[in-house]
């Protein structure tokens, strides 16, 4: 393949396309660079089909390759990219829920598409354009494919649109949205929002599709430019006999199940109904068995065909009887219930129930060195809060294997966490590290919205500052692609996501949308469909807020017990060192003596903010005060209760003292001249004092040059004229050198 190049201008940037560069074994590849981030996408589909399986095999990957960013792994012993991060992992599902729409269901060939990112300019995220990549990739190869697809993002600044905002723009957005799709329809949709209002999120959505020409139709070029043809899918062939034996099969189907198929539709709970479905099935498998006409195969078909008329059922049932299958209106939302400190030693929890959907969500409260460190492709840094969402198979009555989360409890965990993070108090005035685990105790529709439900309570159980509720539905659609005609469902359950053509999840406050997620299984939403969901979905989370509101309507004023006490104060940043010591000596030191770091630990930031936590008062108490005394300044006329640490003799006879050395504060001495212990006179400084005695002593002088303090005994006392002649040569002694004096 000879190399090609196609461009187009974006947002002031160049968007470029390249193919016959790199990959040429895959049936699809291209490279695709904005700004200086570049990424090779390649698309392959197997040569036979799988058989055995009832759904599409797509697989989606995206692959973070560290030296993209100029990056070795900070591991010491790992140097090798490991298992996707949670980035890679929701940039796959991104590209993932994209494509998918635009392929047949019904193919059985294993279609795999891989994003590898090759380079990155830290201002030019590369998920828009491995999706574009991957679009591209697809449309040009021979994969039957009903693209091409698109991809945006839109942010705000100031009032203005921003079309793909580099990062450092997305930092100062309120809105950062992802919009993929055609000119025509939006297929997917992934966002970040401040709380703003449905109709700018409307308005954003209607920005970005008027966008979206400029890239399908450079997709569309490289296709007439370079595609190949595509390939023909492989439909099973069948005679006429055969044809009309199957016809005959799914009217012997469609006459035993219709009516009964109508009643188990009409069963409310998803437990019974699953039974009753599941009982119609194995009737009508018994009773072909009867038949002598209908081969094991055939019956294998039939089966198949039941699914299907149960969707054709349930979508007549909405769409002409305005009917859904648990009797309720189009627009309700099911029973809500809540409850919150439900378990007794956690810092926080919530249980939060819609319908047969049931979430439990725990706080644990910890101290800023509890944040997670962030090492990755594009983030360095810290993430003080996190949301991790747990879907166990008994929460839908089923059995499998315990593993580690996968790609959807990472993608609902995220999205969860998207949507509580606008309403979560600065650092600056609630220093904590925040862990949420969401356990899906049941599950029937939209349990990520459940999550953030629960999140939402068990915050406020907590005591958690935030600044208001948060509450999530999930919106679906029932669409006659032949007519036009649709019916939008408020807060779907499982067959209605099943059987449905979408499901728009979107959270938020009374005041605005916090995070918003769509896909769907049809050609596309429309901008009045997006514009009736957004309104629906407003409704339905003024409901659930309100009930929440019943369960706890404000953070708590405590927090729980158990959690740890976190002290904040500010030093001095030059003083740091003073508190950290040589390698960590003086704090570690502190962290030891007051309880160990099991009971306490100590965080400095760069500008001086101190951050003591502790679970004992009396440790933070303790290590409270020795910081600060650390990085007092000891001032003239200041009274401190020190403690002699040694006695000073005279370099020219040892046998001469010439005063004692007291510490007053951790790190911080100084001086009693022999003179100053009292007003008659002494020999010796031992006579008086010795190493070990605590004694009151008032500071007479501070001299910051040289790093000296001068202490007194005897002008705690009063003694007449000699009290005043003491205090005369003080003065007198101010303009005395140090040196000359001892």
């Amino acid at each position: 393949m000879s190399v090609q190049k196609f461009e187009t201008e974006l947002a002031g940037k160049k968007l470029i396309i390249e193919t016959g560069v790199l990959a040429d074994q895959a049936n699809g590849s291209c490279l695709v660079r904005y700004g200086d981030t570049m990424v090779l996408a390649t698309a392959v589909i197997s040569s036979g089909i799988r058989e055995g399986i009832d759904y599409f095999p797509l697989m989606v990957d995206y692959e973070e390759r560290l030296y993209a960013a100029g990056k070795i792994k900070g591991s010491r012993f790992i140097k090798r990219e490991g298992r996707p991060t949670d980035e890679a992992i929701l940039t796959s599902r991104l590209v993932d829920r994209a494509l998918r729409p635009f392929f047949n269901q019904e193919t059985r060939n294993d279609v795999q598409v891989v994003v590898t990112v090759l380079s990155i300019d830290n201002e030019n995220d590369p998920d828009i354009i491995s999706l574009i990549a991957a679009s591209c990739a697809v449309h040009m190869s021979n994969i039957p494919w009903n693209g091409p697809v698109g991809c945006l993002r839109v942010g705000q600044v100031d009032g203005e649109w921003v079309l793909n905002p580099t990062n450092t723009i997305r930092e100062k957005s309120d809105l950062d949205l992802i919009v993929s799709g055609t000119q025509e329809k939006i297929v997917m949709m992934e966002a970040r929002s401040k709380e703003n209002t449905e109709e700018t999120i409307l308005e954003a959505i209607t920005f970005a599709q008027k966008n979206m020409k400029k890239v399908t139709d450079l997709v569309e070029q490289v296709r007439k430019k370079v595609g190949v043809e595509k390939v023909e899918e492989k439909i099973e062939e069948i005679s006429k006999e055969e044809k009309a034996a199957q016809d005959k099969l799914e009217e012997k189907v469609k006459t035993f199940t219709e009516s009964k198929l109508k009643e188990a539709l009409k069963i409310k709970d998803k437990s019974q109904r699953a039974e009753a479905l599941g009982s119609l099935k194995d009737e009508l498998i018994l009773t072909l068995k009867e038949d002598n006409e209908v081969t094991k195969e055939m019956r294998e078909k039939a089966a198949r065909f039941l699914e299907k008329l149960l969707d054709i059922e349930f979508q007549r049932m909405v769409l002409e009887d305005n009917k859904r299958v648990d009797g309720r209106a189009l627009d309700e939302v099911r029973p809500i219930s809540g409850q919150v400190g439900i378990l007794p030693r956690t810092h926080g929890s919530g249980l939060f129930n819609r319908g047969e959907t049931q979430v439990l969500s725990i706080i644990t409260l910890g101290s800023p060195g509890d944040e997670q460190l962030l090492d990755t492709m594009e983030e360095t840094g810290t993430k003080r809060y996190m949301h991790h969402y747990n879907f166990p198979a008994f929460s839908v009555g089923e059995t499998a294997p315990l593993r580690g989360p996968g790609r959807r409890e990472i993608g609902h965990g995220v999205l969860a966490e998207k949507a509580i993070e606008p309403v979560l108090p600065d650092k600056e005035k609630f220093p904590y590290t925040i862990r949420v685990v969401s356990e899906v105790l049941s599950s029937n529709g939209s349990s990520s919205q459940a999550s953030a439900c629960g999140s939402s309570l068990a915050l406020m159980d907590a005591g958690v500052p935030i600044k208001k509720a948060v509450a999530g539905i999930a919106m679906g659609i029932i669409l006659d692609e032949k007519t036009g005609e649709y019916k939008i469902l408020t807060d779907i359950q499982g067959i209605e996501d099943h059987s449905g053509g979408m499901d728009f999840k979107i959270a938020g406050t009374k005041d605005g949308v916090t995070a918003m997620q769509l896909d769907v299984k049809i050609s596309g939403l429309t901008i009045e469909m997006c514009k009736e969901t957004l309104e629906g979905a407003k409704s339905a989370r003024g409901k659930i807020l309100d009930a929440m509101g019943k369960v706890i309507p404000e953070a708590r004023k405590e927090l729980s017990v158990y959690a740890p006490r976190i002290e904040t104060f500010k030093i001095d940043p030059e003083k740091i060192r003073e508190v950290i010591g040589r390698g960590g000596e003086t704090i570690n030191k502190i962290i030891e003596e007051c309880g160990g770091r099991d009971v306490t630990k100590i965080d400095i930031e760069d500008d001086g903010l101190v951050m003591i936590t502790s679970n004992d008062s009396e440790m933070s108490n303790k290590a409270l005060e020795w910081v600060k005394n650390l990085t007092r300044d000891v001032k003239v006329g200041e009274i401190y209760d020190g403690e002699v640490s040694k006695i000073l003799k005279d370099k020219n006879d040892e046998r001469k003292e010439i005063g004692a050395i007291v510490t007053l504060l951790p790190g911080k001495d100084g001086m009693v001249h022999i003179s100053e212990f009292s007003h008659d006179r002494i020999n010796k400084v031992s006579d008086v004092v010795k190493v070990g005695d605590k004694i009151k002593v008032k500071v007479v002088e501070v001299d910051k040059e040289r790093g000296r303090t001068s202490l007194s005994v005897k002008a705690l006392t009063e003694s007449g004229p000699r009290q005043e002649n003491f205090e005369n040569r003080q003065r007198n002694r101010k303009s005395t050198p140090f040196k000359k004096r001892f």
